[in-house]
This record gives C-alpha cells, sequence and structure tokens, in this order.
C-alpha cells in the first residue's frame, strides 16, 4: 500500500496497467482496484514500436480508446489508487500515442486515463 502520508490520485486502466507483471515494473507493487467504465468511448487497438513497453507488456499490440460522443459506448477497466509518484511512472510507460486525460467513470469518480493522443 502507498504510504499514508502521500497524495492519492485515481487512473482507470482498460488494458496493460491491469496486468500484474506492469504494475510490478512500473509501480514496484500489485495493485488492487475496482470496477468501472468509460462510457461515451469506444476501444480500438494501436501497435506499439517501443521495445522496452513490449519488453514490460509482453504485447506489440495494445488496447486504446477514442471519444465516440455516444453515452451507450462504453469501456470497462479498473480503477486504481496510486500515489502522483506511481502516475508519473504510468506517464513514462505510456507511448506517445497516448495522452493523459481526466474523465467522469459511469461510478461517478473522475479518474486519469490514457487515451488516443
Amino acid at each position: 500500500m502507498p504510504e499514508s502520508n502521500e497524495t492519492h490520485v485515481l487512473l482507470f486502466s482498460y488494458g496493460t496497467l491491469q496486468d500484474k507483471a506492469v504494475q510490478r515494473a512500473n509501480f514496484g507493487r500489485e495493485l488492487t482496484g475496482r470496477a468501472d467504465a468509460m462510457t461515451g468511448y469506444v476501444q480500438r487497438w494501436v501497435d506499439i514500436t517501443d521495445p522496452e513497453v513490449i519488453k514490460t507488456s509482453g504485447l506489440a499490440r495494445h488496447p486504446i480508446v477514442y471519444a465516440s460522443y455516444d453515452p451507450k459506448d462504453e469501456v470497462p477497466g479498473m480503477v486504481f489508487e496510486i500515489t502522483q509518484q506511481e502516475l508519473e511512472a504510468a506517464d513514462r510507460y505510456e507511448v506517445s500515442d497516448y495522452k493523459r486525460v481526466s474523465v467522469l467513470l459511469k461510478s461517478g469518480v473522475h479518474a486519469w486515463v490514457y487515451i488516443k493522443a
């Protein structure tokens, strides 16, 4: 668990950041999260060329989401409570195809998420 005196943020993952090996490589620990979803988005795929990201995830194709603006569209995933330092580690892990934005999840909480840049 993160230290209690650290600032915590919420991170929503629909892809490789849910993988325990990716979490250990980026955060030095496994995360515990809860199921949630992004509405108004659809999931597609992106080819990854960064060898370190491929090595960490074991995958050359990662999911990526785009805004559809249709409230019926939904991307399921997990929301994790992480530290600001762990969020910065996630920023370093994500390739330039992604950008980090704050979204309102189906549960009503706001969380950071990586979407199509």
